[in-house]
């Protein structure tokens, strides 16, 4: 990692260690990750393996006990609370299994919001680069479509559409096709395929599914708090 320029996100050494009174609980262990711009990279791990700690460390939503995160090649583990929700907010999107959309606000409106959230942002300007980001994910007939009216899958894809509507350096993806079949699956696989070459976005795919990880550019596995390629 020697020229950070190149890397979308990456951390150094990375240790998180719990503490409740005197019992100490060591999640992460000298975690060294790094992703370039335009890479899919898949992180699969059972159920408290320490996957979404790992997550929440990368976004800067939690602080490490020893080690360093680098996004879009600054160090964020050191900046205060508003300086890391800065940097969050320019140079990341986040998809979840649940899609977390509001539900009485359109496609098109769902994905204006992040744009909106930023200043000097013209609503005209959002409305034309959500419209964009749908037609990218093959929603331009649902924009004015209410999430209660979508199916799964393009729920999903409406989700997609506002984590890369700011076009950010990297997707965080919290298993992102958890909830959804095979079929549509397939489907977001394809267009996070399509999206990572367009955009020249990142995606770290936290998920259970080993055959969705075998389509990822690289697969890591964590295991007791330690990540192996």
């Amino acid at each position: 990692m020697s020229n950070l320029d190149n890397y979308a996100i990456c951390c150094r050494n990375l240790d998180k260690t719990y503490k409740d009174g005197k019992l100490q609980t060591q999640v992460l262990h000298e975690i060294n990750f790094a992703v370039k711009h335009g890479q899919k990279v898949a992180v699969l791990g059972q159920s408290g393996s320490g996957k979404t700690t790992l997550l929440n460390m990368l976004a800067g939503l939690d602080s490490p006990t020893k080690g360093e995160v680098y996004l879009a090649g600054k160090r964020i583990d050191c900046l205060s609370a508003n300086k890391r929700a800065l940097m969050r907010n320019t140079h990341l999107g986040f998809i979840y299994q649940l899609h977390h959309l509001l539900p009485e606000f359109s496609a098109l409106d769902n994905v204006m919001l992040p744009m909106m959230m930023r200043k000097k942002i013209l609503k005209k300007e959002a409305h034309q680069a959500a419209i964009d980001m749908l037609c990218a994910v093959g929603l331009a007939h649902r924009v004015k479509h209410k999430p209660g009216t979508l199916s799964g899958g393009e729920r999903q894809r409406v989700a997609i559409a506002r984590a890369l509507v700011t076009k950010p350096s990297c997707i965080l993806a919290d298993e992102p096709t958890g909830n959804l079949d095979a079929h549509n699956s397939e489907n977001i696989l394809r267009l996070m395929h399509e999206l990572s070459t367009q955009f020249k976005t990142a995606f770290v795919v936290v998920t259970h599914d080993k055959q969705f990880a075998k389509e990822m550019d690289y697969i890591y596995r964590i295991e007791d708090g330690k990540l192996n390629f």
